[in-house]
């Protein structure tokens, strides 16, 4: 049970530490402060994965935050929702027949319901993070970079494709996503040969929104590994430890 012990707290030094050689050269001392810190006391499995939970919490909330708040995904190259392919291929016809407001109205107003629908996300995410065994601890611990995030996409992307239809749906109608989209296709219509624009939009803003979401959750899981001052809590501080 000890070495076992201090194997997980092993794993999880590494886990949210810099992986360079200086920081694992350096483990040692890195190890030998974080138990004097802790008063030379071994984490239990339970304080361990309850960290770990709290850390994921952080984690989900400041992702969802970040790309339900205005412009969460229009603004940011890394998620914003881009027109269809469909779209794309006629866009600048539609910009030559000055429609070009009207793309640009349509590629805002679906970033717009994206942002809308994120919120749903954290009490599904929290859920599952709730009930996450040991063993999933320690799989995501002895896992890749983004492992958390691959774990909470598996547990949660149909349910939250099913949470997210519906809002994306409504709040189509009220930006004008709809109506965007089908002055587009009406005109589309009118051009010889340009065909329609026939595609799922609902469909297409859900993938985009969750696509982006769980980028940035991603991106959130990277800091917790990696910066020790991403660990907010007297209860991270105690299980992750410090390099002073």
């Amino acid at each position: 049970m000890k070495n076992r012990r201090i194997i997980i707290i092993a794993l999880l030094i590494a886990f949210f530490s810099i992986q360079t050689p200086i920081a694992i050269a350096g483990f040692a001392d890195f190890f030998k402060s974080a138990k004097k810190f802790l008063g030379g006391e071994e984490l239990s499995e339970g304080k361990i994965i309850q960290g770990l939970k709290e850390a994921l919490e952080i984690g989900t909330s400041n992702a969802v935050k970040t790309v339900s708040k205005v412009h969460g995904y229009y603004k940011n190259p890394k998620i914003k929702i881009p027109l269809p392919g469909v779209v794309k291929k006629v866009e600048k016809i539609l910009r030559g027949v000055g429609y070009g407001e009207k793309v640009d109205a349509f590629e805002l107003s679906m970033n717009q319901a994206a942002e809308k629908a994120a919120p749903k996300a954290k009490a599904l995410f929290w859920d599952t993070i709730k009930k996450m065994s040991f063993a999933d601890a320690r799989k995501i611990l002895n896992g890749r970079d983004n492992e958390a995030t691959l774990y909470l996409k598996e547990k949660t992307q149909d349910r939250l494709t099913g949470a997210f239809k519906p809002i994306v749906h409504d709040t189509m109608s009220k930006v004008g996503v709809t109506r965007s989209y089908q002055a587009l296709d009406a005109k589309v219509r009118t051009i010889p040969f340009a065909g329609n624009l026939s595609f799922d939009l609902d469909q297409y803003v859900t993938k985009g929104a969750l696509d982006g979401l769980f980028f940035m959750l991603a991106e959130e899981e990277r800091k917790i590994r990696q910066d020790p001052a991403a660990r907010v809590t007297d209860l991270l501080k105690q299980v992750f430890g410090s390099k002073q």
